[in-house]
């Protein structure tokens, strides 16, 4: 899943529409994964097969807009979406990194102009037992299906702005 950045088109090479990128933390691995899992589905729905997103992983949330900001760079993508669990660990107030994580996407977002779609999560409270887990694994299936829909419409929306232009 971890693959080398590349510089191409944001297109592949048959053609078959824009490339998306999609970049998750590995903290609370179970539980991302489901978001991955939903999105990839979701995207297939609606016409994006597997063939057209490239999956990426990064150690923490804290490490996502570094990552997007080098994808979104290689002109290969018509979208990043990242997705990933900032949880109070007891250590440290975990919105700071909720806050840097978010506003790091927004700065690419604007930098590049490739739009940078966030099913980034920070729950008030999580806690390592069952309902918490459960609760958050269901959300993250719910937040994987809408961030796929954002990034279906923003890319049609852009695709037609571009277009009048």
């Amino acid at each position: 899943m971890n693959q080398s950045i590349q510089n191409s088109s944001n297109t592949s090479s048959n053609d078959n529409g824009p490339r998306v990128a999609f970049v998750q933390s590995c903290w609370h691995r179970d539980i991302v994964d489901r978001c991955r899992d939903s999105f990839l589905a979701e995207m297939a729905a609606r016409g994006y097969g597997a063939e057209r997103i490239d999956l990426y992983e990064v150690p923490g949330a804290f490490e996502i807009p570094l990552h997007a900001k080098m994808l979104a760079r290689t002109g290969r993508y018509a979208a990043v979406v990242a997705s990933g669990f900032v949880v109070d660990g007891g250590i440290y107030r975990h919105e700071f990194v909720a806050d840097a994580v978010i506003d790091g996407l927004m700065r690419v977002q604007i930098e590049t102009e490739v739009p940078m779609i966030s099913a980034v999560l920070t729950p008030q409270r999580f806690h390592e037992h069952d309902e918490h887990r459960a609760f958050f694994s269901h959300h993250f299936v719910v937040k994987g299906g809408e961030a796929a829909a954002a990034c279906v419409a923003t890319i049609e929306n852009l695709g037609k702005l571009k277009q009048a232009a």
